[in-house]
This record gives structure tokens, sequence and C-alpha cells, in this order.
């Protein structure tokens, strides 16, 4: 079962993520910041996740802890559920519109961390999410997924859509990457025979 949990606790945040691979985009997120937890929701539905995350944290300073914490949690989260990666497609990209905006992500599950981010937003605020906190809960994801990700938004004028388009596409991309090769599939895709 594709399945993992993980608790995490600092001085600044508590988090706690639970992820069920094989779900039915079930969501059950509580951050403290809304538009994030919109977010991390949309990525559970359009992914086909079931995903709960709970995260207590130093909201009185800013989201920034929360946020990339949480990236670094769901990245393991990933990272476990997903085990030796044996049989999975590996590979995934989408690209997604959201009214005016268009959104490209393109995943590697393949056991080495790199992120490319080529998107901007033009105010500093989503609800209360920090736009600059967006690239690192992707980029702290990467890491601790040990994923390669490219996020990339050809165009779009609403930040609010423009980040929409960027989680969505992300969702897509893994639910494509983290699918079941099929019988004839090599057991691990890699011409190492491990990822």
């Amino acid at each position: 079962m594709r399945k993992a949990e993980i608790e995490r606790k600092t001085k600044e945040t508590e988090i706690t993520v639970a992820i069920d691979l094989d779900g039915s985009g079930r969501a059950d997120i509580e951050t403290g910041v809304g538009f994030f937890d919109h977010m991390l929701t949309a990525v559970a539905v359009h992914g086909g996740f079931d995903l709960s995350v709970r995260c207590g944290g130093d909201l009185d300073v800013d989201a920034h802890h929360s946020v990339e914490d949480v990236g670094i949690v769901l990245g393991q989260a990933f990272a476990q559920a997903l085990g030796d990666k044996a049989g999975i497609a590996r590979y995934g990209s989408f690209l997604l519109p959201m009214d005016e905006a268009l959104a490209q992500c393109a995943v590697d599950l393949s056991g080495r961390a790199y992120f490319v981010w080529d998107a901007a937003f033009t105010a500093d605020k989503i609800g209360e999410l920090d736009t600059q906190m967006v690239p690192e809960f992707f980029r702290a994801f990467a890491v601790n997924a040990k994923a390669t990700l490219h996020l990339n938004l050809l165009y779009g004028e609403n930040d609010h859509h423009r980040a929409e388009a960027l989680f969505k596409a992300f969702a897509h991309a893994l639910r494509i990457a983290v699918a079941r090769a099929g019988a004839d599939a090599a057991p691990v895709l890699s011409t190492k025979g491990s990822l």
C-alpha cells in the first residue's frame, strides 16, 4: 500500500502529513494559511491523493516556516509512500490552463533532487500567503521527495489564477508520475535498475 504518515516538530512548526497515493482526492488540510490550504486541497483533488495536513506554526512571525516546512514533510511523505519506486511511470508532465493563466509542470521521480522555477507574481501576497513562498514550497518538496521538478508559468495576469495553475499542474504531473506502469513495464524504469 502506497501510504505514509510523517510527523515533524521544531521550535517553529509542528506538522503531521498523511498521504495515500491511491486515494480518491480526499483532502483534510489545516495550516492556518487559507490560500495555502486551498492550494494543498487542489493538489489532493487533482492528484487523486488522499491527503491530510496539520500544521501549527509561528504565524505570528509570518507564514514562511509553515509553508516551507509543509513542503519538507510532504516531500518526505511522497518519498516514503513510493518506497523503491518499482512499477511506477516515474515521469509526468502537464500543461494546465486556469482562465487566462497557463502553467506547465514536469516531474521525474528520479531520486535526484533538482528544482527549476520560471514564474513570477505581481502581488506580494495572495490572501495570507506570501507569493515568495510559492517557489520555496515547491523547492522544499523537490529536495525532500528527491525529485526533479520543473515549473513554468507561460503567461497569466491574475496572481490567484497563476498560483492555482501551478499547483494544479504539479498535482496532475505527480498523478501521472506515480501511476503504476503496468505488467509489461520494467520493474524500475531506469537503465541503472534502481532509482
